[in-house]
């Protein structure tokens, strides 16, 4: 059994829209429930720590894992009150997974404590994982040796097709897909809201929602590779 931290966004404003966001319940209840069916203990972390804002997007209210994870009481106490980044110890964890959700694309980027967990968990030895926008926490990651996490390797993201279905392209403080593709990584994508994942080097991403569950599958995959090796 592993230790996996999923990280949810402390961001609740979308822009200057006057709309709400925050992190998607959906791309972290999938990914919950895959990690602990897999028997893997889950932590919840975010910027600024507390309760995070959550989003429930049209159309998922009765998805039974929506459900059932917000009704689970484990959850919620750990939902309540979310570690703040500044307080986490990589060490306890093999991986952590960056949920997407809006909210991520302004403060998973700017939180150097954020990234100091990821680059601790990947250099040792452990995976950085992360889906729809929850990839904005990987733009500016570097090695030791200063080059970019992402660059040359193959990562999905939201796209900008899918950015622009939602009418956001303005909205939002860059276009993610974009973003990568200057930090060097190699992006691909599927079709808008078509399920698409990359792993490479330990890194880990997905393109949406749809991929959520299927990131975490093969975090989990990864997690048993790096336990046959020990």
């Amino acid at each position: 059994m592993a230790k996996i931290l999923l990280a949810v966004s402390s961001h609740d404003t979308l822009g200057d829209t006057g709309n709400r966001t925050g992190y998607s319940v959906s791309e972290a209840a999938h990914p919950y429930n895959v990690f602990v069916g897999a028997g893997h203990e889950v932590d919840f972390v975010s910027v600024r720590g507390g309760e995070p804002p959550a989003v429930v997007f049209p159309g998922e209210e009765d998805d039974p894992e929506i459900v059932g994870f917000l009704a689970d009481e484990t959850v919620k106490a750990k939902l309540v009150a979310t570690r703040r980044a500044a307080d986490v110890d990589p060490a306890e964890y093999a991986a952590i997974f960056y949920v997407g959700g809006h909210g991520a694309m302004w403060d998973f980027p700017d939180s150097p404590d954020l990234a100091r967990i990821a680059m601790d968990i990947h250099g040792r030895g452990g995976v950085v994982s992360a889906v729809c926008h929850g990839p904005a926490a990987l733009v500016d990651l570097r090695l030791p040796d200063g080059t970019l996490l992402v660059s040359g390797k193959r990562v999905a993201s939201f796209s900008n097709e899918e950015e622009a279905s939602l009418g956001l392209v303005e909205v939002m403080p860059f276009l993610l897909e974009d973003r990568l593709k200057e930090a060097g990584a190699l992006h691909t994508k599927a079709p808008v809201y078509q399920a698409h994942t990359q792993s490479d080097g330990r890194v880990v991403t997905g393109q949406n929602p749809a991929s959520a569950a299927p990131v975490a599958r093969l975090v989990v995959a990864e997690l048993a590779k790096a336990a046959e090796a020990r």
